[in-house]
């Protein structure tokens, strides 16, 4: 049986050329907690190249702020404009040079994956993936960025603690509310 991580802090970044958003979260005793989310805005920068420069910048600093053990990035999709895969893949590639450098460890999941783990469905609109980590992890309605992009950030690193090790559902549970009993921290 897994022992609850003592202390772990995940960054998660959800890739994009005009906002990326980055979320923080801090494990303690197995239990998470928001530390930081927002986003990186480079919609009043022309120059890709600059923008390029700009998304290194600040997620060394965003990672130097809060010296997280872990980064978890969302997987660009396979969409049909080649050039649009080409600019997030860089800004993804520019975001991860920046955890390499200081030596984290980088997970990436696909978008679909990160969807289900949060809201049980693969299909789940950036509303109800925000709206289900509202609930989950307790955040307050003024703390909420205006920018989904930012609470998709979140839920890759939300995604990743779930990956961590958790206790799985399947464990010898004898029905919900045998599961509910066993894991109260689990009730929404």
């Amino acid at each position: 049986m897994n022992q609850p991580l003592k202390e772990k802090i995940i960054l998660g970044i959800d890739p994009g050329t005009n906002v990326m958003g980055y979320g923080v979260l801090k494990v303690l005793a197995g239990k998470p907690e928001v530390m930081a989310l927002g986003v990186i805005d480079l919609r009043k920068m022309a120059d890709p190249y600059l923008k390029l420069g700009h998304i290194f910048q600040r997620v060394t600093g965003i990672i130097e702020g809060y010296l997280p053990d872990e980064m978890a990035i969302e997987a660009p999709f396979f969409g049909k404009n080649v050039q649009s895969m080409l600019k997030l893949g860089r800004a993804q590639g520019v975001a991860m040079a920046a955890a390499i450098g200081r030596d984290i460890p980088i997970t990436e999941y696909a978008p679909l994956k990160i969807k289900m783990a949060i809201t049980g469905n693969g299909q789940a609109s950036k509303e109800q993936v925000a709206g289900m980590l509202q609930r989950i992890l307790k955040i307050e309605r003024q703390d909420m960025s205006p920018f989904l992009d930012a609470t998709d950030a979140l839920g890759v690193a939300y995604c990743h603690y779930l990956q961590m090790g958790r206790p799985a559902v399947t464990k010898g549970y004898r029905g919900w509310k045998d599961f509910l009993q066993k894991n109260p921290d689990r009730k929404v």
